[in-house]
């Protein structure tokens, strides 16, 4: 599962990684969480002129998916991600997963490592990052709303995949990782059906990610800034209270 994630580069790193021609101001964002706009790349119906950059186009869409044939989303579960084993097959995500297949650009993203609820023992919060630094894009979907008044709505999903060794200590999930020398052939819906890029929806190499324990801030919402990153040790694991020992009588000793 992806549940929260970040984009915290400058719009010209954005750009170059991406290879698309403009991108609005957008600022570093630290705590994107579902429901809020976010940015996604898809394919264009035509380059820009006089360029040999791909045909490719930056949107903003709302991260929470709602397909086509939905009659009200406020009655419409949540889908902030799409399972690439079901995808294709899903009454939500099939039209998208063979038509609207996207790109979903990221500086990592967050996970929470749930012990049993018995244990007493809180969640504990990590931000994964590139181990090399810079940006990676999700694999994702996206679908157009339209309202019964007419009005329309981007919406999109992160597609996830089984977490990788390194990761499933943490969480059984992790997003799609599509690499830049792909983004053409899983941005191509017109030659390249789903099963054709199923091979790019794998968990991606064991030392990609690195995960860095961080607070509880990156809970709320309202938490946007840097601070949300931060590392923090992490916490002793309880130790069960050890057995008085016993003397020859059987009494309890005090020494």
């Amino acid at each position: 599962m992806c549940g929260r994630y970040a984009l915290t580069a400058t719009p010209e790193e954005i750009l170059h990684f991406l290879s698309v021609i403009d991108i609005e101001d957008f600022p570093q964002r630290y705590n994107i969480a579902p429901t809020q706009p976010i940015l996604v790349v898809a394919s264009s119906e035509r380059g820009p002129p006089g360029s040999n950059l791909p045909d490719r186009r930056a949107l903003l869409a709302r991260w929470g998916f709602i397909p086509g044939w939905a009659k009200d989303p406020a009655d419409f579960p949540l889908l902030i991600n799409a399972r690439m084993e079901t995808a294709s097959e899903k009454a939500s995500f099939r039209a998208a997963m063979r038509h609207r297949r996207i790109l979903i650009p990221a500086s990592g993203f967050y996970e929470w490592r749930r012990p049993p609820k018995d244990t007493g023992v809180k969640p504990q919060a990590y931000w994964i990052r590139p181990r090399a630094g810079g940006l990676v894009a999700f694999g994702g979907l996206l679908e157009t709303y339209s309202s019964a008044e007419g009005s329309e709505l981007d919406t999109a999903a992160i597609l996830t995949t089984k977490a990788n060794a390194a990761m499933r200590g943490i969480h059984d999930r992790m997003p799609v990782v599509i690499p830049p020398e792909e983004f053409s052939r899983w941005l191509d819906c017109r030659t390249q059906e789903p099963r054709a890029v199923a091979d790019l929806m794998q968990p991606v190499q064991e030392d990609f990610f690195e995960a860095i324990p961080v607070s509880d801030l990156v809970n709320k919402v309202s938490n946007m800034g840097p601070d949300v990153q931060k590392p923090v040790p992490l916490a002793e694991p309880a130790q069960p209270p050890k057995a008085a020992a016993k003397t020859g009588s059987g009494q309890m000793s005090l020494f």
